[in-house]
């Protein structure tokens, strides 16, 4: 398919347009996600001359494209989530942490408890979840909040932006033709050291930081003697992660046959992997410990409808990436974006972290900016998995008064506008920064 495109500075300033008015609709207008990247679509292919009758079948095959491969892989995994945490298993790995790693550790336990219970969990039901757990570590050990409240959030935003299968990460690994089980294993390699010093090491300078926190969130906690045991909850929740991670190293094994490589492809997809873990969880964290399968089924439906939002945003970004591609502008710009001075895996975290400052959202971030650089990775010969890494550490970039997790922080622990731009905005721009060094250092160490 061939249109009448633009010269690349055309190109360019077309695209910096359509960039611009998504930017305006959602953080001027507020205008819903979906609806906005649909408008910056049309926008987008009126600019690019792209005859009419081909617009809204761009539109369509983007959105069917990008939500076909991941509806099912998201659905299954807001329903493992969701009873990971309604099964207490995520409360039973925090306790585990804090008593192994005491109290002169506890910031390092509670990073790890963040990153690790962040991995099953999506970010806003991970957030609320871990609040608790915040509130009663704060009561018992009589340290700032704030000092606490930073590690998790840290292990927290590091499983959201990097680590499939959270809606951002899993949506470009496609985009960018990168293996899902490899970026896992580099998002844990490049996340936990991001981790400990956007968690444990930051939190030592907001110790200083008062804050009154209302009693309201102090939410009650599951009673000991119904949680899971430590084994049951740390291999259940960590299922997707061993499951992925194992079928990705087995398939670089050579002592297989070829049916014996199909079985382990089969096995090895994200959708087959999430599918096992939904199963083993509702029989190991449910009905074998003596919950109704109807009650974990009426808690599954609230997962689901916690995910539509997300999955709609991705719908919208595929509109406007098929558009982009259609429109003929992948092509000039993967040439221009080449020849810029700049390496590609830092121009795709710094694309990713001005539309993160300028939108608030970092999914929106993520795939906005995935779409933008996708022609980048095929002609630049970049690894995409590293790629993936990058926007993602871009899309998590200093996070302020556009972004809703901004304001839960705030309010969830009492804090002024300004006490929250020094933890929790300085927090997510560590993690950014030091997401992307460990990336560029991984990339060196594997060329």
């Amino acid at each position: 398919m061939t249109f009448d495109v633009a010269p690349q500075t055309g190109v360019l300033i077309i695209v910096l347009a359509a960039v611009l008015s998504l930017i305006v609709m959602i953080a001027w207008g507020k205008v819903q996600p979906l609806l906005a990247f649909i408008l910056a679509s049309i926008f987008a292919a009126l600019l690019l001359r792209m005859p009419l009758d081909q617009i809204t079948h761009s539109i369509e095959k983007g959105i069917g494209d990008m939500i076909g491969s991941l509806a099912v892989l998201l659905a299954l995994g807001a329903i493992f989530g969701k009873i990971v945490a309604d099964s207490g298993a995520a409360k039973k790995i925090s306790g585990v942490l804090i008593g192994a790693f005491g109290d002169k550790r506890i910031a390092l336990a509670l990073c790890l408890t963040g990153f690790i219970v962040g991995i099953p969990l999506f970010y806003n039901v991970g957030f609320v979840l871990l609040v608790p757990l915040i509130f009663s570590v704060w009561r018992q050990s009589g340290r700032p909040i704030v000092y606490l409240a930073v590690p998790v959030m840290a292990g927290l935003s590091i499983a959201h932006g990097f680590l499939p299968p959270h809606p951002s990460p899993a949506a470009i690994v496609p985009m960018f033709g990168a293996n899902m089980g490899l970026t896992l294993i580099y998002g844990l390699i490049v996340g936990i050291p991001t981790a400990l010093i956007a968690g444990p090491l930051f939190a030592m300078s907001v110790k200083h930081i008062k804050a009154d926190p209302p009693r309201l969130f102090a939410a009650e906690e599951i009673q000991d003697e119904r949680l899971p045991s430590a084994a049951n909850a740390f291999l259940t929740a960590l299922l997707p992660v061993f499951l992925l991670a194992g079928m990705t190293l087995l398939g670089y094994w050579h002592g297989f046959d070829a049916n014996a490589k199909v079985l382990i492809a089969f096995l090895g997809n994200p959708m087959i992997v999430m599918l096992v873990s939904v199963i083993v969880a509702l029989v190991t964290l449910g009905v074998g410990r003596g919950m109704r399968l109807g009650d974990l089924m009426s808690g599954s439906g609230l997962a689901l409808r916690e995910i539509a939002p997300i999955l709609l945003i991705i719908a919208g970004a595929g509109a406007l990436k098929q558009i982009f591609v259609d429109g003929g502008v992948n092509d000039q710009l993967g040439v221009l974006l080449k020849d810029l001075p700049v390496p590609p895996l830092i121009l795709g975290w710094l694309i990713a972290g001005i539309i993160r400052v300028a939108l608030g959202s970092a999914t929106v971030a993520g795939l906005t900016a995935a779409g933008l650089v996708t022609p980048l990775v095929k002609v630049s010969g970049v690894d995409p998995n590293l790629m993936v890494l990058a926007v993602g550490a871009g899309s998590l970039m200093f996070s302020h008064v556009n972004d809703s997790g901004f304001w839960m922080f705030k309010e969830y622990f009492g804090l002024s506008v300004k006490d929250t731009l020094r933890s929790w905005t300085l927090m997510e721009g560590l993690v950014g920064i030091f997401g992307l060094i460990f990336t560029l250092i991984l990339s060196q160490c594997l060329s």
